[in-house]
């Protein structure tokens, strides 16, 4: 059941699965394919079988895939993006223009339009081609992810009141306007290209021996070395990921509600609102670079379930530097029990949430409450209390960790203790670091 009293949101809306419903944002995960690489069509295979993280309401748009030769103008005399390879690492530069570029790309493509397109259920009655006569869109999906009564957020009736425009705004802001997409340019290492390189060096160094000493010694110690290690197999990902974020506030709501919305259909309309390529766009807002080198798997894996393993834990431990690292993009989750001795003194406090989030010892969280002003219907979050987690009992919850019975992974959430505030309850949310939204 949902706890709501006239002002406060505890959010203990409990699903099927038992966790407690929140406001999430939305997530759109892409990878570059590099078609020329020799593991390259194996991690596009394996990223295609990888879940959207499961803290984030799931965005896709049908588009999975970029391929490298897409993109052009980014590199002089050559297409594609620039690429890491072994042994030269991406510039602050390269970086830079990679990101316009994929920008770029997605505005060119009408990616923003799509996106919104699925906020507002796009859709038409024809089976199979896309009908515009009968086309049209809906607050359903909008309602169900942001906790919603359906008749507070009727469109038509919404926009002849204040109350009712507020709470239009309210769920652009919370919902609409926290809307990524991040794009995961993945290539490798293998312990071939290690041996290639440490040949490299060793035959330097052999030579350099043998002038000294004479013989063939040095080449020798070369050939061997380059030989051992050519033997091993191992892959590593090197994942260069890119965040945007759908562009979406009060003058561009106004604009799509005024020209395009439609609940019944309406040919023009939904034709206008696919024509129009300069309202809806994304933007490139941050940057992570993830490449474990000392990174092992204990277990046995074919090479498909080896490399998805890489990309999974990859993909993983970028979006958690980047939930650091920007802002708007922050994880925000409940606090999922509280668990007391037979004395009533709090133990600890649970969440799920754990490594594959990035969280560590030194992590730090606020507690935050959701406040609904009752004279315009907008939420806002209230500082409750600060939590540190439990060292010892951070959960290990990365994609894998229970098969190779990583420490941690024994635990169902991360346990933490806190650190200065008022009192917590079950349903109240968590932010890593500071927040700006948030109010002391």
């Amino acid at each position: 059941m949902l706890a709501v009293s006239c002002v406060e949101i505890s959010a203990q809306d409990i699903v099927n699965d038992g966790l407690q419903r929140y406001r999430r944002n939305a997530i759109a995960t892409m990878m570059v394919l590099h078609p020329e690489d020799e593991f390259g069509k194996d991690i596009k295979d394996a990223y295609l079988e990888i879940p959207t993280p499961d803290k984030y309401d799931n965005h896709d748009i049908g588009i999975k895939v970029l391929d490298n030769s897409w993109f052009t103008g980014v590199q002089r005399n050559k297409d594609g993006l620039y690429k890491a390879v072994y042994g030269k690492n991406l510039s602050k530069s390269e970086i830079e223009k990679n990101g316009l570029a994929l920008e770029r790309f997605f505005n060119q493509n009408n990616v923003g339009m799509l996106m919104v397109a699925k906020w507002f259920n796009l859709k038409s009655d024809g089976s199979g081609e896309f009908d515009y006569s009968t086309a049209r869109f809906s607050t359903n999906l909008i309602q169900e992810r942001g906790m919603y009564d359906a008749t507070a957020l009727d469109v038509e009736m919404a926009r002849h009141t204040i109350r009712g425009v507020d709470m239009l705004a309210d769920a652009g802001e919370e919902l609409i306007s926290q809307t990524f997409i991040i794009v995961n340019d993945m290539t490798y290492v293998t312990a071939e290209q290690k041996a290639e390189a440490a040949k490299a060096a060793l035959s330097v160094l052999g030579s350099i021996t043998d002038a000294f000493l004479g013989g063939h010694s040095g080449r020798d110690m070369a050939n061997m070395a380059g030989a051992i290690a050519d033997s091993f197999t191992g892959f590593k990902v090197r994942n260069h990921s890119y965040l945007f974020q759908l562009q979406w506030n009060d003058s561009i709501a106004a604009l799509f509600y005024k020209y395009y919305y439609t609940e019944t259909p309406d040919e023009e309309k939904i034709r206008a609102f696919e024509r129009n390529d300069s309202l809806f766009k994304v933007k490139y807002v941050a940057y992570e670079y993830e490449y474990d080198e000392n990174s092992v798997l204990k277990g046995q894996y074919d090479r498909h379930d080896l490399i998805k393993i890489n990309c999974t834990r990859s993909q993983d431990k970028n979006i958690a530097q980047l939930q650091v690292k920007y802002e708007d993009f922050k994880l925000k989750t409940p606090i999922y029990k509280v668990v007391r001795n037979d004395q009533g003194k709090v133990l600890y406090y649970a969440a799920k949430v754990g490594m594959k989030e990035g969280i560590t010892p030194k992590s730090k969280f606020q507690v935050v409450q959701r406040i609904i002003d009752p004279k315009t219907n907008k939420s806002r979050y209230k500082y409750v209390a600060t939590l540190k987690p439990i060292k010892g009992k951070i959960w290990d919850n990365r994609y894998m960790a229970t098969e190779e019975q990583e420490k941690g992974s024994e635990l169902d959430a991360t346990q933490f203790k806190k650190s200065g505030g008022g009192e917590i309850y079950e349903g109240m949310l968590i932010i890593e670091g500071k927040y700006r939204k948030v109010e002391q």
